[in-house]
């Protein structure tokens, strides 16, 4: 998808860009954007209007569907061009690299800038829009609600936690944000579910898991998702990622969902360690981490028969 896009790209001409930016701002107001309304939003003549729209279309960076009127929606191809042009307009991004991951609800990319960072999208909605705006507390209260809304709105509060987590907690330096993307530090390793611990690594690791996790939780935020699919494991440590679905800590769940990630990554480590690991009480744990009073997971490690 984005792949196809970054080629793309050169080919775009800057009135091309009012077009997907007036279809977007028309978005704002109705799912499909009458072709009429187009012109203004764009701040285009309709000859170059109709031009630009056969151009986009073409490119399958707009889609067009006849309603009661002819009516069109950035597809999320267009969404991303509108992103990408952004980042290259304050040389965030430079290049676009091989892809890095793609999920359900992002797909994440290497980019070139002074270095090699991660660009990843939020998809949020695309496909499964109605399941996503019942789960997430984050969709609009108005009547018509996009996947355009809900994906840079998932992107909005990933970054603002980031941003607000780092360098205080082991997460993924946020360096730039816009629409539903968002450039940050590529991951130092692979998933923990990937990782192959050694004997001797496995409570250390859990050890420091936790620890970051108490350490956002003192910054304010409870996760709300932790898996072994969000935490990266390295030679120099953790690094806890995907926090688009994070609360923060005066929320009214926060202390279920902070119990439900401890006993996510506790049971976890239990089964794919089991001669490793001790047994923990998971819940003392997330208790001791509410109470500001937890240090090391082997003070919840219950004693051998």
């Amino acid at each position: 998808m984005v792949g196809n896009v970054a080629e793309t790209m050169a080919e775009l001409e800057p009135e091309d860009f009012y077009l997907l930016s007036g279809v977007e701002q028309g978005m704002r107001f109705s799912e499909w954007v009458n072709v009429e309304k187009i012109p203004e939003y764009a701040g285009l003549s309709e000859e170059n209007a109709d031009y630009r729209i056969d151009r986009c279309a073409d490119r399958d960076l707009i889609r067009r569907k006849t309603i009661q009127y002819e009516g069109y929606q950035l597809t999320f191809e267009g969404y991303d061009a509108l992103a990408l042009h952004t980042f290259a307009e304050r040389e965030t991004v430079t290049g676009m690299g091989s892809s890095l991951g793609v999920g359900k609800e992002s797909d994440v990319y290497e980019v070139e800038t002074y270095r090699p960072m991660a660009l990843k999208f939020h998809r949020e909605g695309y496909t499964n829009f109605r399941e996503v705006n019942k789960e997430r507390d984050y969709t609009s209260d108005n009547n018509h609600v996009s996947w355009q809304y809900t994906a840079r709105k998932a992107a909005e509060r990933e970054y603002a936690a980031l941003e607000d987590l780092y360098p205080q907690v082991s997460v993924p330096r946020p360096i730039d944000h816009n629409r539903h993307a968002i450039v940050m530090e590529k991951l130092p390793g692979p998933e923990l579910a990937q990782a192959k611990l050694r004997s001797e690594q496995v409570v250390g690791v859990l050890d420091l898991v936790l620890r970051e996790m108490d350490l956002a939780y003192r910054a304010g935020y409870v996760h709300a998702d932790m898996s072994e699919y969000n935490v990266a494991v390295s030679d120099d440590g953790i690094v806890i990622f995907d926090w688009p679905q994070s609360v923060e800590t005066d929320h009214e769940n926060a202390d279920e969902l902070l119990a439900r990630d401890v006993d996510n990554v506790v049971s976890y480590f239990e089964r794919k360690y089991p001669s490793e690991m001790p047994e923990v009480d998971a819940d003392a744990v997330a208790d001791a981490i509410v109470d500001g009073e937890f240090e090391s997971v082997r003070g919840f490690a219950e004693p051998e028969a």
